[in-house]
C-alpha cells in the first residue's frame, strides 16, 4: 500500500458512525443499464437528432457523433482511472475534493445536486408530454399532462424505496427495448441498402464534424445526448466489485452509446436521402425523421412501438437520474453539509430512502410552478431545466477533469501514466471547456421557443450562484468547522478497498 493511500484511509478514522448503502446490490451488467438508461437513447435520439440536422451539422451530423464519441473516450479514460481508486455514491463530489481540493469539490457537488435534481424534472416533462401524444393517437384519449406527470413521479418514488437491483431491473426491460427497436429500424435501412441515394459512406468522416455554419449547434447537441453516462462511479459503493466494474461499466457506456448514435443518425439521415432529411427535420413535425423510416421499412406495428417506446425510454431516463440526484444529496447529507437525515439508509434495502422522497419532493415543486404558470411539459419545462443542468453538469466534468491530473500528481505514483493520467484527462477538459462555449455561446438556439421565458435568462446567473454557494460554504466550514471542513469527500474512502463477489 502507499504512502497516499495509507493517507486516504486513515484520514476518516475519527470520522462519525454513518450509515452506508447497500454493498453488493448491482453487478457489471446493472451498472450499464443505469447508465444508458440514463441517457435514454430513444429520447436521446427523437429530441436531439431533429436539431442536430435541421439547425446544427446537417448532413454532417454522423461525422459530428463519431467526433463526440472519440472526445468522451478520452474524457472516460481519464475518469475511470480516477475510479479505480476512490469509490464513493457522490463521484464528482468525492473526484473533485481528492483532485482539486474540498473548496473546488463542494462548489462541484452543489453544481452535481444541481443537475440531477432539475434533470428529473426536465425528463419527467417530456415523458408527460410523449405519453398524453401517446393516449391520443392510440386510445384517442385526452388526459391533462400533469396526471402523466404525477404517476411517474409517484411510481418512481415507489420503486427508488427499495433496493436498487430492483430499480436495475425495471430500467434493463424499458432498455433493452428501445435499444432493439433502434436497432431493427437501422439493420431494416441498412439491409435495403439506404433510400434512393445510397448510403452516403462519406457522412461518417469525423474530418466533417465541423462543417458548416451552424456545427457548433449540432456539436452541443451531441454532447447533451451523452448525459448521464457519467453516473455510473455513483454505484460504486452498491456494486460488487467497484474497482473492476465502475471503469468497464463507463467505458462500455461511452463506446455503446456512441455506435448507437452514429448508426441510427447515419441511417436516419440516408433512409430517404440526406438532403430530405434536412427538410424534414426542419419541417412541422420533425418526428417523421423517425416514423416515416419506421413505416416504410418496418411497418406500422413499428410506428405504434416507437410511440410507447418514447414513453418508456423517458420514464427510465427520469427514474435513472432520480437515482442519480437521491445519491448526491445522500453523499453531501450524511456528512452533515445538508440536513443529516439525508445520509440515513433503509434498515432493509439499504436505500437512501430518506433523500430520494426529499428528491420526489424537490421535483414536485419545480414542474408544481411550470403548470402553476401555464408553461408546456415540452417546450420549457423540459427543456429549460436541460439547459440548465446540461450547463452545471459541464462545468463539473470539467472540473473532473483537471482533478484527475491533480490527484496523480500527489498520489498512487504506481498508477501513473502519460496518457490515462495526464493526457487523456487535459484532452477530455478541454474538450468539456469546449462543449460550455458551444452551449453559452449557442445558450438562444438551444432553448429554441424557451428563450423568450424570463427563466431562461437566469440559466447562466443560477449556475454560477450555486457554484459561488459551494465554495463559500467551503471557506466558512474551515474557518468556523475545521473538523466537519476535513470530512469534505473523504467520508466513505475507508470503503474503497475492492470488494469481491
Amino acid at each position: 500500500m502507499s504512502v497516499a493511500e495509507k493517507g486516504e484511509q486513515s484520514a476518516p478514522s475519527a470520522s462519525p458512525p454513518v450509515q452506508r448503502l447497500k454493498a453488493g446490490s448491482v453487478g457489471l451488467v446493472g451498472v450499464i443499464f443505469m447508465a444508458l438508461a440514463t441517457a435514454a437513447p430513444i429520447t436521446a435520439m427523437t429530441g436531439n437528432l431533429p436539431v442536430i440536422i435541421g439547425m446544427g451539422s446537417g448532413t454532417a451530423a454522423p461525422a459530428a457523433f463519431v467526433f463526440v464519441t472519440l472526445v468522451l473516450t478520452v474524457f472516460t479514460i481519464g475518469y475511470v482511472a480516477m475510479a479505480r481508486h476512490i469509490t464513493t455514491a457522490g463521484a464528482f463530489y468525492g473526484f473533485v475534493s481528492h483532485g482539486l481540493g474540498r473548496v473546488a469539490g463542494m462548489a462541484s457537488g452543489l453544481l452535481a445536486v444541481l443537475a440531477y435534481v432539475v434533470f428529473e424534472a426536465s425528463i419527467v416533462g417530456i415523458f408527460a408530454y410523449f405519453a398524453q401524444q401517446a393516449f391520443e393517437s392510440q386510445f384517442h384519449i385526452h388526459l391533462h399532462w400533469q396526471v402523466f406527470a404525477l404517476a411517474m413521479l409517484g411510481v418512481t418514488a415507489l420503486l427508488s424505496y427499495f433496493d436498487l437491483h430492483l430499480a436495475s431491473r425495471v430500467l434493463g426491460v424499458f432498455l433493452v427495448g428501445e435499444v432493439v427497436m433502434l436497432l431493427l429500424l437501422g439493420g431494416a435501412v441498412l439491409f435495403h441498402g439506404g433510400g434512393p441515394t445510397g448510403l452516403h459512406i462519406g457522412t461518417l468522416n469525423p474530418a466533417k464534424a465541423f462543417a458548416g455554419a451552424n456545427a457548433g449547434v449540432g456539436l452541443f447537441f451531441c454532447f447533451w445526448s451523452w448525459i448521464g453516462f457519467e453516473s455510473t462511479a455513483m454505484y460504486g459503493e452498491e456494486s460488487r466489485n467497484p474497482k473492476r466494474i465502475i471503469p468497464r461499466a463507463t467505458l462500455l457506456a461511452v463506446i455503446s452509446l456512441g455506435i448507437l448514435y452514429t448508426l441510427v443518425t447515419w441511417t436516419t439521415l440516408v433512409a430517404t436521402s440526406p438532403t430530405d432529411a434536412v427538410k424534414t427535420a426542419n419541417g412541422s413535425n420533425p418526428l417523421d425523421l423517425f416514423l416515416v423510416p419506421a413505416q416504410t421499412y418496418l411497418g406500422h406495428w413499428a410506428v405504434s412501438a416507437f410511440s410507447w417506446l418514447m414513453c418508456t425510454s423517458a420514464f427510465a431516463c427520469g427514474m435513472a437520474f432520480h437515482q442519480c440526484a437521491s445519491r448526491y444529496l445522500y453523499a453531501i447529507g450524511r456528512e452533515g453539509f445538508l440536513h443529516r437525515g439525508l445520509g440515513r439508509t433503509h434498515p432493509k434495502y439499504g436505500s437512501p430512502h430518506v433523500a430520494s422522497f426529499t428528491q420526489t419532493g424537490i421535483a414536485l415543486v419545480i414542474i408544481g410552478s411550470f403548470w402553476a404558470t401555464g408553461q408546456d411539459p415540452y417546450i420549457s419545462l423540459y427543456t429549460l431545466m436541460a439547459i440548465l443542468g446540461t450547463l452545471a453538469l459541464l462545468v463539473v466534468q470539467t472540473l473532473c477533469s483537471f482533478s484527475v491530473i491533480a490527484y496523480f500528481r500527489r498520489n498512487h505514483p504506481e498508477s501513473r501514466h502519460w496518457f490515462r493520467t495526464f493526457t487523456a484527462p487535459l484532452l477530455g477538459g478541454l474538450g468539456m471547456l469546449a462543449a460550455i462555449y458551444l452551449l453559452v455561446t449557442n445558450l438562444d438556439t438551444a432553448a429554441g421557443a424557451a428563450s423568450k421565458i424570463l427563466f431562461f435568462r437566469f440559466i447562466p446567473p443560477i449556475v454560477g450562484a450555486v457554484f459561488l454557494a459551494g465554495i463559500g460554504l467551503a471557506l466558512y466550514m474551515r474557518a468556523r468547522h475545521p473538523d466537519r471542513y476535513e470530512l469534505m469527500g473523504r467520508l466513505v474512502a475507508a470503503d474503497t478497498q475492492e470488494r469481491e463477489d
